[in-house]
């Protein structure tokens, strides 16, 4: 009966001890005494240490100390960082967490450098013109773009007016870098209030971007002006040509873009 209970005390301890998880701590802590003890002379027995002397200041904690930047081989293309073969310097913390572990990069040495830069030049085509120019593509397609037209006067929208439009979006888009479709949009014509249509904004020469365009009619005179609908670009919307304006999109291609 003693055994069997010894045993399973045995067996308990043996359990909890498998959960402990012990890891090494990198850190490193300088310190310097607040009041330092006397010198001694040669061959003399060093004096009783007092309880002052086990006081300590801080002087560097390498936990919260800025570490330098880690510079790196890309290996692949990485959206906002840069193209195979770029030589990058980031946080410690990025380079490993989101590079080094998932194979994207490779620690600078000349090897390296020399090793994907070849397989750089080696390529024939390159997928991005740019590291940040997918992340335009991105946020120009996630935009709902107004474009204001006069209600008074006949109209029919032209690159400018898409220019003018991203421009009080926050984007700076040239005229030749924006493609309308084919078939011309003219005003005023309040059947097509809010109603959708599509135009390609080209990055870079290469990058494309569908950006959705939404009608709105706007008067000098306050009288005439359309009721004001809030958060108006929350709204369902309804297309401007058949098949979401896909089947009425330009085909020319612009000749410079930025």
């Amino acid at each position: 009966m003693l055994v069997n209970v010894v045993k399973g005390l045995a067996a308990a301890s043996l359990c909890s001890t498998r959960t402990v998880l012990l890891q090494s701590s990198r850190n490193t802590f300088v310190l310097k005494r607040r009041f330092p003890p006397n010198l001694y002379k040669k061959d003399q027995k060093p004096g009783k240490l007092r309880g002052r002397h086990f006081v300590y200041d801080l002087v560097e904690d390498t936990t919260i100390t800025k570490k330098p930047n880690l510079e790196v081989v890309l290996t692949a293309f990485v959206e906002g960082v840069g193209s195979k073969g770029d030589v990058v310097s980031l946080k410690p913390n990025i380079a490993y967490n989101k590079l080094l572990l998932p194979g994207l990069a490779v620690y600078k040495t000349p090897e390296n450098v020399a090793k994907y830069a070849t397989e750089k030049n080696e390529k024939e085509t390159e997928v991005h013109s740019s590291a940040y120019a997918q992340r335009t593509v991105n946020k120009l397609e996630s935009l709902i773009l107004a474009v204001v037209m006069n209600k008074d006067h006949p109209w029919e929208i032209e690159p400018w007016h898409i220019k003018a439009a991203l421009r009080k979006a926050g984007y700076y888009v040239p005229e030749q870098a924006i493609t309308l479709p084919e078939t011309p949009i003219t005003g005023p014509d309040l059947l097509k209030q809010n109603k959708e249509f599509y135009c390609t904004v080209t990055i870079n020469n290469l990058e494309k971007a569908r950006v959705r365009c939404r009608i709105h009619h706007w008067s000098t005179e306050p009288s005439n002006r359309l009721p004001y609908v809030f958060e108006h670009w929350k709204l369902g919307s309804e297309p401007l040509f058949g098949d979401n304006g896909l089947s009425n999109e330009g085909s020319k291609e612009p000749k410079n873009v930025e």
